[in-house]
């Protein structure tokens, strides 16, 4: 580590001062003057994290991810390779906004290779989208989506097993122990 606590490749630009303790940024990444990048992350290599990004603590951004402007990633989340998060549901060329659509990924959520995440939604806690999957809408806690447009597969536990949800009203135990009930129709940890 360095005298900062966190560790930034030689050929990254890195121009945040906002970076938590035991992150790493590796080769030829590209961080903004005002983002904002928690502890014990790990962005690997040709990333693009633009100024008005926030990045919670123990986040994984695999190779050739860009969070553009207006992105919030909460603690715990992994986001595979190559995956796109545009922050503008009607771009114009030549033509730079006040604001952007707010992008939200809560915590614990897996983001596969290759998803394409469209401005203005929200992915749930724990859940999981599969890798080319395209999200236009947003995704409920502890769910699982595929496809494009991506469509609701199964809920999911926090440790990834598939959670038998067939009767809605009796409380769900997952095989490693944790247990969930729903509550207003979404499915919640008890």
């Amino acid at each position: 580590m360095s005298d900062e606590e966190f560790y930034v490749h030689p050929t990254a630009l890195v121009a945040s001062k906002d970076i938590g303790r035991a992150t790493r940024i590796w080769a030829f990444c590209n961080v903004g003057q005002t983002a904002r990048i928690g502890a014990e992350c790990n962005i690997c290599d040709h990333c693009y994290i633009e100024d008005n990004v926030v990045i919670g603590n123990r986040v994984t951004i695999k190779n050739a991810v860009a969070l553009f402007d207006g992105v919030v990633v909460e603690d715990d989340v992994f986001i595979g390779p190559n995956a796109v998060f545009t922050n503008d549901v009607r771009p114009r060329s030549r033509v730079r906004k006040e604001s952007f659509d707010r992008t939200l990924i809560k915590r614990g959520a897996t983001i596969g290779a290759n998803a394409v995440i469209v401005a203005g939604n929200t992915i749930g806690r724990y859940a999981f989208i599969g890798a080319g999957a395209v999200i236009t809408k947003d995704v409920p806690d502890f769910t699982m989506w595929y496809g494009n447009p991506a469509r609701f597969s199964s809920y999911i536990c926090r440790c990834t097993r598939t959670l038998d949800a067939a009767d809605s009203s009796s409380p769900i135990t997952c095989d490693c122990g944790l247990r969930f009930k729903f509550q207003d129709g979404q499915l919640s940890e008890q």
